[in-house]
């Protein structure tokens, strides 16, 4: 790989980083350790071509343009985590995964099955998710930081909530929507 070709992908898993919280290489992978997949499934899933979602975890391409495809991903990193607490068996994943594969996306902050607890409430981090997911399917990082600079003398409570869910992390996020919930 030549030196355009180097800082190219390094552009793109940086873009990742800050629209989806890490490279797509890393959740990726991630997701492929905790729910027993190969890269194959974890396409069809998702789905998305074997080539496109090979680009997008080599940095080869920084988007997921499709915000259908973007909650898919959510979708499947919350019952990573359900499997990791042990919620739910390995049998009920792939039953889960066939149904996430059938979603068409929908309303970014629609609440589907896979958004609620056990009492029928959306989880934070979900809900933290979708309200970053909506904003960087909006504008990118830089143009929501440049945003929030630009609110920040009159408006700051504002420019505070597009800093941390347009450009920051998820765990920050989560922490900022729990703080302002009371």
């Amino acid at each position: 790989m030549d030196a355009v070709q180097q800082e190219a992908t390094a552009r793109a898993r940086e873009l990742q980083r800050s629209w989806y919280g890490e490279p797509l290489g890393a959740l990726f992978r991630r997701l492929i350790d905790d729910l027993g997949l190969n890269q194959a499934r974890l396409a069809a899933v998702l789905g998305l071509s074997a080539p496109m979602l090979s680009q997008l975890m080599s940095g080869q391409r920084a988007k997921i343009g499709n915000p259908a495809v973007v909650q898919r991903v959510q979708a499947l990193q919350d019952l990573a985590g359900q499997v990791a607490d042990g919620s739910v068996s390995a049998a009920e994943a792939t039953d889960r995964m066939d149904e996430i594969k059938k979603t068409q996306g929908g309303s970014v902050l629609g609440n589907s099955g896979q958004t609620t607890t056990s009492s029928g409430a959306p989880t934070v981090k979900r809900v933290v998710r979708e309200i970053q997911s909506l904003l960087r399917s909006v504008s990118a990082a830089g143009d929501i930081i440049d945003a929030a600079d630009s609110l920040a003398p009159s408006h700051p409570e504002l420019a505070e909530f597009l800093r941390v869910y347009g450009a920051g992390r998820t765990a920050d996020a989560v922490a900022h929507y729990e703080a302002h919930q009371n």
